[in-house]
């Protein structure tokens, strides 16, 4: 499709346009506008268009690629203006749901957890530089697929994410968040007083420790209290152990 490499390239700078009246509206408008080439021949609804992609509009900045890619292949279909603005703002709430539980509350501290594993165990720098490569991979990969499912179903792109692997995947990221961040929490601890000379101190910080990331995550509707405190409790037995 014309545009579509130069709309992903602007995808990564959505939100540099940010503003408190429109969120990321401008930025939207920004990434649709090379997919809204095919309309210049007809000024009028090139112009309408353009002025829709302006608008309001707040979800997470690695999920907007399928409002984006939805919202100009509604454009390019012809479809009334009130249809697409109703879109907008019924893809505004879901993808920044789903865009904050997967990223923000599953990935982003996933891979802080791994980091410090890999820290703990003397990977170094080399663990933390993959951690951000792997990271920001994942953060192209899902801009794409969202770009592609949202130029894919036009108008329908709502019920091709609900049936998709995103309301899956996302609940899930934070289980992983959880278990890796409830192993790295004695894992770091052990190694910041290694050599202190003071076991008690150290038993008693780590298990403050975990207990108190298990008590911050009580309010998540899922299972992270526990997946937290019981993966930082066998770390500890088998840090223990292997003493």
């Amino acid at each position: 499709m014309i545009g579509l490499g130069r709309t992903f390239l602007r995808l990564a700078a959505l939100q540099a346009s940010w503003t408190y009246e429109r969120m990321q509206g401008i930025g939207i408008a920004v990434a649709m506008e090379p997919l809204l080439a095919p309309l210049a021949d007809n000024i009028e609804r090139a112009r309408a268009a353009r002025a829709r992609s302006a608008q309001y509009f707040n979800a997470h900045p690695f999920l907007a690629g399928a409002a984006v890619g939805a919202l100009a292949q509604a454009e390019l279909d012809g479809e009334p203006g009130e249809r697409i603005l109703r879109l907008r703002t019924a893809l505004s709430g879901p993808l920044g749901a789903l865009g904050d539980q997967l990223f923000w509350a599953g990935i982003v501290p996933a891979a802080m957890g791994l980091a410090m594993l890999g820290v703990t165990q003397g990977y170094g720098l080399g663990v933390i530089a993959l951690t951000v490569l792997g990271y920001n991979a994942l953060r192209i990969v899902v801009t794409a697929w969202g770009l592609r499912v949202g130029l894919a179903h036009g108008l329908r792109v709502a019920h091709a994410i609900s049936e998709s692997w995103l309301p899956k995947a996302a609940p899930r990221a934070g289980d992983v968040a959880a278990v890796l961040i409830g192993a790295a929490v004695p894992m770091v601890a052990a190694w910041l007083l290694r050599g202190s000379g003071e076991p008690v101190r150290a038993t008693v910080l780590v298990v403050a420790g975990a207990v108190a990331l298990g008590v911050l995550t009580l309010r998540r509707p899922l299972s992270a209290p526990r997946l937290t405190v019981g993966a930082a409790a066998l770390t500890l037995l088998w840090r223990w152990s292997a003493a």
